[in-house]
Formats: structure tokens, sequence, C-alpha cells
């Protein structure tokens, strides 16, 4: 009989399914199977764990894929790009798997990717980016955001060592909590996510805004940086500047966020 083993790391990284689309699926596959096969690696499950767990409830059959990867932190790539590419994710979630991926990656290449590129003369012309810049590219965000969503995700993590419920329910949008204030914490000692988490467990934490809201003030800058941005579009799309282009839609991005995450 085959064992598949659970990783609760890997597990971790799966957004919760809520209760309507979580019983959806249980009722899909009693009436269908699970046609889709579960992905291993090394007898570790990495794709498929609402399947299999229902599966194991109802003594539904499935069947398996084993995938090679050269280590731990390759895993966790492919685990964050398949959930990046398949669902619908709220932007915590999103800095969260960003930052996750920048890490994974530091760890695996270094700060620096080498890669080759041929050469018109018939010479090999080696070239270094940084993963910050690699990244901004692969996820249409600037570098800076990329280095912030790390400390996001860094904070986030520290947070579920203490309480997994706690990690949760930040990244389902369930507290409030902003991302300024998790990137203060992971600069912060250990202590201070102790308290944060188990405040948040106890649904006891609230938001401490230094400076209310004024929702006037933010609806006129949002009106000026999407005007000002869209004057800019326009300038680039008549001059077929894609590098322009793709520059001005990171920083227009990068400012909302910064705005989202003051709200």
């Amino acid at each position: 009989m085959l064992t598949i083993i659970i990783d609760e790391e890997f597990k971790s990284l799966l957004p919760a399914l809520d209760k309507e689309t979580y019983a959806w699926l249980e009722e899909n596959l009693i009436e269908y199977g699970c046609r889709e096969p579960l992905v291993l690696w090394e007898g570790i499950l990495i794709d498929g764990h609402n399947r299999y767990e229902i599966s194991l409830k109802h003594g539904l059959p499935f069947n398996t894929v084993n995938m090679e990867f050269d280590s731990r932190d390759n895993v966790l790539i492919w685990i964050i790009s398949t959930q990046v590419s398949r669902r619908n994710l709220t932007p915590f979630q999103l800095s969260f798997y960003r930052g996750l991926h920048y890490g994974a990656d530091r760890r695996t290449h270094g700060d620096s990717d080498r890669f080759t590129l041929p050469d018109p003369s018939g010479q090999n012309v080696h070239l270094q980016e940084s993963t910050a810049n690699r990244l901004a590219e692969q996820y249409n965000v600037s570098s800076r955001t990329i280095r912030r969503d790390a400390q996001f995700a860094e904070a986030i993590t520290a947070i579920g060592r203490t309480s997994p419920v706690a990690k949760r329910d930040i990244l389902a949008g369930k507290t409030r909590i902003s991302k300024k204030k998790l990137c203060e914490l992971s600069a912060g000692p250990e202590e201070d996510f102790i308290e944060v988490a188990e405040r948040i467990e106890k649904g006891t934490f609230e938001r401490i805004v230094h400076e209310p809201v004024e929702l006037q003030p933010l609806a006129k800058d949002f009106k000026r940086i999407t005007d000002g941005f869209y004057r800019e579009l326009r300038g680039h799309t008549k001059n077929g500047d894609t590098d322009a282009l793709k520059s001005a839609f990171r920083a227009y991005i990068e400012t909302l966020e910064n705005m989202y995450g003051h709200i």
C-alpha cells in the first residue's frame, strides 16, 4: 500500500478552502471520482491535499504522479508557482507567495543568478541579474516590492510558528493588520511575534491606527495618481516604448499597494 507523507510546511502554503467550496469539491469527488492525480515528491504530497483528504474520508480511489526536484526549495518554488497560476489570490496572499519565492530563490541561487546568452559573434555572454529584479519581471511589480514582500513573508512565517491559526486568519483577511505593521514586526524581537499571534488567535487583536484614514483625501490622491498614470500610459503606447510601459505599470501597482497597506 502506498504511504503518502503530509509535510506541514507544504500543506500550510495552500489557502484554506471556504466551507462552500470544500463542500462543492466533496460532492464533485463523490459523484465523479478523483480524476486528477495527486502530485508527490519523494513520497511527500505537494499538490492535492484537499482531494487526498476527501478521498480517504469516503474511501475513493486515486492516482498519483511523482515529480523530481533537486531540493526542497525547488519544491517550494513549484508549489508557489502552481498556486499563483491557479487561484484568485488576495493581495496579502500574493505578497506572501512572492516573498516566499524570493527567499527560496536566494537560498537556491544566491542574490544573483548567472545565465548565458548567445552573442552574434559566436561567443557566449555571461550575465547576472538580481533575484529581486528577475522576480519583479515575473510578477509585474518592482524589485522594491519583492524585497518588501520578503519581509512580509518572514513575519507571517514567524507568526505561523507560534500560531498556525493566526497565520491562516491573516492570509484569509480575517484579521485587521496591515502589511506595514507586519513588516515592522519582522525587524523586531521574537516576543512581538508571539504576542501578536496569541492576540490574533484569541480574537483580541485590534489594529492600532495612529492617524485615522480620511477617505476624501485618499480618493483625491487615487484620482490624481490614476489620471497621471493614464496620461503616461497613452504617451508610451503612442511611442511604442514597451520597457517604459512596463516600468509605468510597476510604479502604478506599487503605489496602489502602498495606499492599500495604509488603509
